[in-house]
């Protein structure tokens, strides 16, 4: 089932989140060869700076992402703020 799963980085997390964007990435390219991540964005401040991500996953329940966001890098090396990230299902339309 599709999610939205928004994440907001801890204050002042910019140089962690570079530190760990790699490993972040790679994660979710594995995930991406399995479908089970459809897209991702970073979120950005008013200065243009990342501070939070977006994702829409394609995963079979809460538990499942929440599995996932226990092994998540900027979950592990203190960039998103686990307490202000949001899980809303959601129906992607078939655009034509």
């Amino acid at each position: 089932m599709p999610f939205i799963v928004t994440a907001n980085d801890f204050p002042n997390a910019l140089e962690k989140r570079m530190a760990a964007r790699q490993a972040h990435l790679d994660a979710l390219a594995g995930m991406k060869a399995e479908g089970k991540v459809l897209y991702a964005a970073a979120l950005l401040n008013d200065n243009g700076d990342m501070a939070g991500s977006m994702l829409v996953v394609d995963l079979p329940d809460v538990d499942a992402i929440e599995a996932w966001l226990a092994n998540e890098p900027y979950i592990l090396q203190g960039v998103w703020d686990k307490s202000r990230i949001t899980i809303q299902p959601c129906r992607p339309a078939a655009l034509k």
